[in-house]
Order: structure tokens, then C-alpha cells, then sequence
């Protein structure tokens, strides 16, 4: 059985890059780190980490072990609140990881309600693209993560590990200028400059621009939807935006035109297995209620 004391000390080599700062971390001296990282390489068979110049640097099978190790101390954590609220050790808390444009639509309503019904109950909320929200999630760092999936994503991409429920149906929408006569469908914009958003985002637009026949000429990347419109207002490209995020904000100066027979799912993610926690089962039934 892997000891947490020593797997707690090699993901604070992972973050902190050394012995001497993961010491220092973690409040212990500095051959009792290396007492514990010589241990959990007995223990495990492996080589963990390497001596390179004054410093150290994780091997694979560290980085990988290190990797499961935040995970594993971000679930004991995660355990210990849950059994906190449950024996009323402290006050009830919740904590939701969310995307920008769901952070600006479904989670205020949700939050509002979720005040109303429950006064005692302290809501956390972490704005981040879904990737890193299902690591947060993962490490137990919070408690449910509100995410989107394309439709066409990558099947191989499975998280078989969490449980998924959808809470909307997003479409999309081409966004341009608002003083130019231009049309609703993306083969007719073959020539245009294009403004992306994130990885997944960029993925699915040269997905759909792929499928008319063309790669879009992609001139600007940015995740803020602000900031996507502004440079759409100002004629310096087209763009693709959810209907979360125009609900959000909606600049003065573009149009926008539905996206036939393409959308986002937008999904509520937890990790393990039922029953969750009473925080975690409100948090979802406000979030069900704003959909």
C-alpha cells in the first residue's frame, strides 16, 4: 500500500521543481523529503527521479506516479469535506468549476436559487475551460464542473470515470459585421479572415469549414467572446460563437445568423460514484431549474 505522506511529498517535488522548495512547502526538512522519495522508490520498484546538476527531475514513471498522486490526495480531501459536512464539522460548501459563458448565463441563476433555498450553503465558483476543469474535478479540487462537448468531438476521448448530464443544447452562430451584406453560410466565406477561440473551439470551426471544402484563414485567437465580437464589429474577420456566450454579451455592431445542423452540449460533470453529497445534490437541482 502506497503511504499518502509520500505521495503527498512527490507531487510537491512535481509543483515545486526541487527537494529544497517542496520542503519548504510542505514544512519539513530536507532529508526527510529525501528519506520519503528514497522510500516510495523502494516501495513502488521504480525510478522516480533523477539527479540533474543541484536539482532533481522526475523520470516518466514520476511524472506519471506524481500525476495519480494529485488526483489520489485531491479525492482523500474531497472525502474528509464531504464526511465534515455530513458529522456538521464545519459549514456546508460547495464548489463548481464552470466555462466563461456559462459563468455569465446558467450559473448565476442557479447560484441566486441556490442561495434562496439553501442561506447556509457557501457556493465556490472557478472560472476554466473544461479541460482543466475536469483535472480540478479530478483532483478533487471541486466538486462538479460544468462543461461543452461538440457533437463531433473525438470518441476516443471518453471520460468513463465521470458522470455526465446534459443541461442544454447549444446552437451556434456565425457572427459578422453588422454594415456588410454577407450571408449565412460558411462555404460562402471561403476568403474570409477568421477569429477562433479556444483549442476545442478551433478544432470544431476548421471541422466545419472542412466539411464546406475550405480551411479558414484563421487571423486572431482569443477565448474572450468580448473581445471575439469586437474585432468582428471592427471588420477584421468572422467568427463562430455558442449561444451561451451571446446571451452573455451581445456587441452593438455584429450580426449573427444560426449555424444549421451543428451545436454543443453543455454538461454537468461529477466524479465517482452516487450518492453525492447533500451541497453537491442542491447544487445540481438549482442548475436543472435554470436550464
Amino acid at each position: 500500500m502506497l503511504s499518502l505522506t509520500r505521495l503527498r511529498v512527490l507531487a510537491a517535488v512535481a509543483e515545486h521543481g526541487s527537494v529544497t522548495a517542496a520542503a519548504a512547502a510542505l514544512h519539513y526538512a530536507q532529508p526527510s523529503v529525501s528519506h520519503h522519495l528514497a522510500r516510495l522508490e523502494a516501495e513502488t520498484g521504480a525510478v522516480l527521479i533523477r539527479r540533474v546538476g543541484r536539482g532533481v527531475r522526475l523520470t516518466e514513471a514520476g511524472r506519471l506516479l506524481a500525476t495519480r498522486a494529485t488526483e489520489i490526495l485531491g479525492r482523500v480531501e474531497a472525502a474528509q469535506a464531504e464526511l465534515d459536512e455530513h458529522t456538521g464539522l464545519r459549514a456546508g460548501r460547495v464548489r463548481l468549476a464552470a466555462f466563461p459563458s456559462a459563468l455569465g448565463t446558467i450559473v448565476p441563476v442557479a447560484a441566486a436559487r441556490l442561495r434562496a433555498t439553501h442561506p447556509d450553503l457557501a457556493l465556490e465558483l472557478t472560472e476554466v475551460e473544461p479541460p482543466e476543469a475536469l483535472q480540478l474535478l479530478r483532483a478533487g479540487e471541486v466538486d462538479a464542473a460544468v462543461v461543452f462537448r461538440y457533437w463531433d468531438d473525438d470518441p476516443a476521448h471518453t471520460d468513463d470515470d465521470l458522470r455526465l448530464d446534459q443541461l442544454d443544447e447549444e446552437a451556434l452562430h456565425l457572427v459578422g459585421p453588422l454594415d456588410a451584406d454577407w450571408s449565412g453560410e460558411l462555404a460562402d466565406h471561403a476568403g474570409a479572415d477568421w477569429i477562433a477561440g479556444c483549442e476545442r473551439c478551433r478544432n470544431h470551426l476548421l471541422r466545419m469549414c472542412e466539411r464546406v471544402g475550405f480551411t479558414p484563414r484563421i487571423q486572431f485567437t482569443t477565448d474572450d467572446y468580448v473581445a471575439a465580437q469586437a474585432l468582428v464589429a471592427a471588420g477584421l474577420g468572422m467568427t463562430v460563437l455558442p449561444d451561451l456566450a451571446l446571451r452573455a454579451y451581445r456587441r452593438p455592431g455584429v450580426r449573427t445568423r444560426q449555424l444549421p445542423d451543428t451545436s454543443r452540449r453543455v454538461l454537468l460533470a461529477r466524479y465517482g460514484l452516487p450518492p453525492d453529497p447533500p451541497g453537491v445534490l442542491a447544487l445540481v437541482e438549482a442548475l436543472e431549474l435554470s436550464r
